[in-house]
C-alpha cells in the first residue's frame, strides 16, 4: 500500500466516480465526522459522482439516497441499489431478488440466526436487523462485547454451512443467500443508471474501503484506497487497497476527497 500523500494531481483528472463504504470508512468511533458531508458535497460540486456501497440496511439506504449527497447508494452488500430522483421526487429501487425469494430466502436466514446465537455466545443480532430486506447481520463488536476471531469464524461457517454467504465487515457478520455481492450490484447501477460499462471505465473510479469485505473491490479498482485503519488488517485479506490514507476513518475519506478536487501547483 502506497500512501495517498503520493497520489500524483495529474492522475486525478479521469476521477469520475467515487465509490466508498461507511462504516469506520466515513465514520469514525462510530459517528459521522461533519467533514465527511462537507467531502462528498466537494466532491460532487467538482462533478465527481459519490456512491456509497455498504452492508447497512434497507431502511438506512433509503434515507442515505434521500438525503445525504450522493448519487446513489449500494447496500445489504449488494442487495438492491436506492437513486434518488429529486426532480421527480421519486425513490428508484431496485433489487437483486425479486420480493418472493427475498421472503423465502429470510425463513432460511432465520434458522441461521437461531444457530448463531446457540452456538456462538456473545453474538447478537445487529440492531439493525429490523430494517433489513435480504440479509442477516450478527453484530461482533458495535453493540457487544468484541468477540475473539475463533467465534467470528464459528459465525461465518454457520452461514457457509448452510449454503450462505458470509462477508466479515468491520463490526458485522453479514449472510444472505444469492449469486451477488458489492461488486456485482455496482455493475448494474453503472449500466442502468450512468449508461456505463464498469469494465471500461474502473480507472476512472476510486473505492475507499476499510476491512476484508472491501477486498474484492479493492482487487478490482486499480485506484483502491484505504483509510488508515486498514492497516488492521495487513495480511488478512486477499487484496489490500493500493493507497493508505494517513488519517483513520471518515477524517482519511476527507483526506482522499481533499487531495483528488485540489487544484493544480
Amino acid at each position: 500500500m502506497k500512501p495517498f500523500a503520493e497520489f500524483l494531481i495529474s492522475e486525478t483528472y479521469p476521477i469520475r466516480y467515487v465509490l466508498t463504504d461507511i462504516d469506520d470508512t466515513l465514520t469514525l468511533n462510530g459517528r459521522l465526522p461533519s467533514g465527511v458531508f462537507v467531502a462528498m458535497e466537494k466532491l460532487q460540486a467538482a462533478g465527481i459522482a459519490v456512491i456509497p456501497i455498504t452492508g447497512r440496511p434497507a431502511g438506512w439506504c433509503d434515507h442515505i439516497a434521500r438525503m445525504w449527497p450522493v448519487d446513489g447508494v449500494v447496500g445489504e452488500n449488494g442487495a438492491f441499489y436506492f437513486r434518488y430522483d429529486i426532480g421527480s421526487r421519486k425513490m428508484i429501487r431496485r433489487y437483486w431478488k425479486p420480493g418472493k425469494e427475498r421472503r423465502a430466502d429470510r425463513k432460511r436466514l432465520n434458522a441461521i440466526q437461531k444457530q448463531v446465537l446457540k452456538s456462538v455466545p456473545g453474538s447478537r443480532v445487529a440492531s439493525d436487523q429490523a430494517y433489513r430486506e435480504a440479509d442477516l447481520a450478527i453484530d461482533f463488536c458495535e453493540d457487544v462485547a468484541p468477540l475473539l476471531p475463533a467465534d467470528i469464524d464459528r459465525i461465518v461457517a454457520c452461514f457457509t454451512e448452510a449454503g450462505a454467504q458470509a462477508k466479515i465487515s468491520s463490526i458485522h457478520v453479514n449472510g444472505w443467500f444469492g449469486d451477488y455481492d458489492k461488486l456485482a450490484m455496482t455493475r448494474l447501477l453503472f449500466k442502468e443508471v450512468f449508461s456505463e460499462n464498469l469494465d471500461a471505465i474502473r480507472d476512472q473510479v476510486i473505492y475507499v474501503g476499510d476491512s476484508p469485505n472491501d477486498a474484492p473491490m479493492f482487487g478490482y479498482f486499480p485506484n483502491s484506497v484505504g483509510v488508515a485503519n486498514v492497516k488492521n488488517f495487513t495480511g488478512k485479506m486477499p487484496h489490500d487497497p493500493t493507497w493508505v490514507t494517513e488519517k483513520e476513518g471518515g477524517l482519511g475519506f476527507a483526506e482522499m476527497a481533499s487531495r483528488l478536487i485540489r487544484s493544480p501547483d
